[in-house]
């Protein structure tokens, strides 16, 4: 990890970046990354939720550095805003470079979960 940078929120999922999941020129496709940060926010969001949650928006994601074949995905969650039915949360990936303990940031958003009852409708979010 480089000195003064380092990545916010809770280590919510790491995973490993596959052949699979690449184009030609070995880079990762951004829709998986954004994929993981997608799971990472709905297993946060259902923690706190105590309950079944929902992606509702996604807000701007611009991609700073590539992911590569062999890299591990970090994925960093911080809950930062908790209205009545939904919570935003903001997203950081980070890879570790393969081989290395070099860590760099590869994208961040703000990702916005709601919960849902039984029947799939909006639901109060629990009080801590």
């Amino acid at each position: 990890m480089t000195a003064a940078i380092k990545p916010n929120g809770e280590l919510t999922l790491r995973t490993l970046a596959m052949p699979g999941d690449a184009n030609a020129a070995g880079d990762i496709f951004g829709g998986w990354v954004m994929a993981q940060m997608d799971l990472s926010c709905g297993i946060r969001a259902a923690e706190r939720a105590r309950g079944r949650v929902v992606t509702a928006a996604v807000k701007e994601m611009a991609f700073a550095l590539p992911v590569k074949i062999g890299d591990t995905l970090c994925i960093y969650t911080d809950i930062v805003r908790v209205g009545r039915t939904s919570m935003t949360l903001k997203v950081e990936a980070w890879a570790q470079r393969y081989l290395s303990h070099v860590m760099e940031k590869v994208t961040d958003a703000l990702f916005v979960m709601v919960a849902l009852d039984a029947n799939g409708k909006p639901t109060p979010v629990p009080e801590e």
